[in-house]
C-alpha cells in the first residue's frame, strides 16, 4: 500500500457538486423537476444556475440554493426538509465537505394537463 503524502490534495469541480445536489433533490418523492433560475449578474458568478441549483463554496463550506418544481398534493414543508436532508447527506458523504446551508426555493407546483391551474 502506498504512503499518503499530506501535501497531496483532491480537487472537485464545482459542476460535480451541482450534479450531486441536483440528482439528490430529484430523488426525493414529491419533487417534479428543477426550476430554471433566472438571475442577472449573480448567474455569472455562481455555478449551476441554469440547472436549478446554485452552489457557493467558501473555506471548504458549501452553500446550496435549490430551485424546485413540486408535484401537486404534496406537503411542501415535508418535501423541502427531505430535500435539505438528502442533499446535505449526499454532499457530505460523497465529497466530505462541510455544509453551510441548503436553501430550498419552491418556484412552481406541477398540475396535470386539463386541470385548472391557480394563477
Amino acid at each position: 500500500m502506498a504512503d499518503i503524502n499530506p501535501l497531496d490534495k483532491t480537487t472537485i469541480a464545482p459542476d460535480v457538486l451541482v450534479t450531486i445536489a441536483k440528482l439528490s433533490a430529484l430523488s426525493v418523492p414529491g419533487v417534479s423537476r428543477m426550476a430554471n433560475v433566472t438571475g442577472g449578474v449573480n448567474r455569472l458568478f455562481k455555478r449551476g444556475a441554469h440547472n436549478g441549483v446554485r452552489i457557493e463554496i467558501e473555506d471548504n463550506l458549501v452553500t446550496a440554493n435549490l430551485y424546485l418544481v413540486l408535484k401537486k398534493d404534496v406537503n411542501i414543508r415535508e418535501v423541502s426538509r427531505n430535500v435539505q436532508t438528502q442533499v446535505a447527506r449526499a454532499l457530505q458523504e460523497m465529497v466530505g465537505m462541510e455544509i453551510g446551508s441548503i436553501e430550498v426555493h419552491i418556484e412552481k407546483i406541477d398540475y396535470h394537463e386539463g386541470e385548472a391551474q391557480p394563477t
